[in-house]
């Protein structure tokens, strides 16, 4: 039995650009090697979603992901899959060294705004497979204001009944081995006359959560079973997240404070006959140091057991030698016969270090041609070409074969060099000859 630690956060940034160092929420600061979680999941809500974002956030990722992105790069994290919502955006970052084992990655969406028209309020998801356990990580903003709690109720019902995957085993969010929800859930304290805001406040400055705890609507309609009741939340400890004043600690008391941003998990635990899968949560708690939305950040890291003995089959390369710029270039790989090629998968050309899957700088559909077979484990062997004015970039590289169907990362090469000038000393045996 392996152990993989999962550090969660969710933020509602109010509309808000990036203001703030996010490096303390992410508690890497202050980690060494060794503690470093080996995926990180950003949950967050609100984010500027005018005509004018998206269109650039189409293209490039948006302020709010380069931000995170900037400071996980640094512990060698590569950002593995974003899926956004309007305002709802989830990221999925992965240590590099566990970048081979992320397989069967798919994304979904479920728009609840206006009965379902409209996304500024709804749920976002990435599914997964790791060391052969599945994961599946939504991020969701639900119906806000006190009154509306039937409405957040319906919220979540129609978000599990209407996101479905193509894994058939894990063809809906509760079926996977770990599950884990964040997000503004926007569940108040139950309305009350006696519960005011300012009597809320009171009795945070006092330290006395439990009373508020158990006015909790989360835990009310859990407890009756209307929803959420297939996941498990610890209690907070920590004082409720919102609402706030603006570049502030104290809330702001036009609206009752509550506790809107939650992490809740669930694990099917007797899902294989030979292990019992387990989650241990390590921390919860927020961060009143960052202060420019009216929210206040929430973060869980948990420890979940995976199989150690799991063996994922993989895409070889070949030896690669020196490409360059000034003609086409090919490469030999092997597809063993635990990998079965599907029409669309395609092979990217990577800077060596690359931080996003997304940052490919040309890619190729592989080929369906197979070159031979060999007998003695029945691979695959083909070959694939880069014509000369796909490549115009010179340095380290790597390719990196990603697989349509299963949305896995199949294989990547060993680093090689591209160069910009061509000589007879640079060709190798995979070269095309020129005359």
């Amino acid at each position: 039995m392996d152990k993989l630690r999962l550090y969660m956060v969710t933020w509602n940034v109010a509309t808000r650009q990036p203001e703030e160092d996010v490096e303390e929420m992410l508690g890497i600061d202050k980690m060494t090697d060794d503690l470093l979680p080996d995926l990180y999941a950003i949950g967050l809500q609100e984010v500027k979603s005018q005509p004018q974002n998206i269109l650039m956030d189409a293209i490039f990722d948006d302020p709010w992901t380069n931000v995170f992105k900037d400071v996980l790069t640094k512990r060698d994290y590569i950002k593995v899959k974003t899926i956004r919502l309007q305002g709802i955006l989830l990221s999925l970052f992965c240590l590099r060294k566990h970048l081979l084992h992320v397989r069967d990655m798919e994304t979904q969406y479920t728009k609840t705004g206006l009965g379902g028209i409209w996304g500024n309020k709804g749920a976002v998801s990435v599914r997964l497979n790791i060391y052969g356990c599945s994961l599946c990580i939504v991020n969701c903003h639900l119906t806000p204001h006190d009154p509306y709690l039937q409405e957040r109720v319906a919220d979540y019902n129609t978000i599990i009944r209407k996101q479905v995957f193509k894994k058939r085993e894990t063809s809906h969010i509760l079926y996977h081995d770990y599950v884990f929800w964040i997000g503004d859930l926007n569940f108040r304290l139950e309305e009350n006359p006696a519960l005011t805001a300012e009597k809320i406040d009171s009795l945070v400055r006092k330290g006395d959560l439990k009373t508020l705890l158990q006015k909790d609507q989360l835990h009310q309609v859990m407890n009756s079973g209307d929803a959420f009741s297939e996941l498990t939340e610890t209690l907070p400890t920590f004082p409720p997240t919102y609402k706030f004043q603006f570049y502030s600690s104290d809330y702001d008391l036009k609206r009752r404070p509550s506790w809107t941003d939650r992490i809740l998990y669930n694990v099917n635990e007797n899902a294989y006959e030979n292990m019992t899968l387990e989650v241990e949560q390590l921390s919860y708690n927020s961060f009143p140091q960052y202060i420019q939305s009216d929210h206040k950040p929430v973060k869980a890291d948990f420890l979940v057991k995976v199989f150690s003995d799991h063996e994922d089959s993989f895409v070889t390369f070949e030896e690669i030698g020196v490409w360059c710029t000034s003609r086409d270039n090919s490469a030999t790989y092997l597809v063993p016969s635990g990998v079965e090629p599907a029409f669309w998968d395609w092979i990217g050309v990577y800077k060596d270090g690359f931080t996003s899957l997304d940052d490919y700088i040309c890619y190729s559909y592989a080929p369906r041609m197979t070159v031979a077979v060999r007998s003695d484990d029945g691979s695959q062997v083909k070959k694939i070409t880069f014509p000369v004015c796909t490549l115009r970039t010179t340095g380290l590289h790597r390719l990196v074969y990603f697989g349509s169907n299963s949305g896995s990362i199949l294989g990547m090469s060993q680093v090689f060099e591209i160069k910009s000038t061509d000589s007879s000393h640079l060709h190798n045996g995979f070269d095309n000859d020129e005359t």
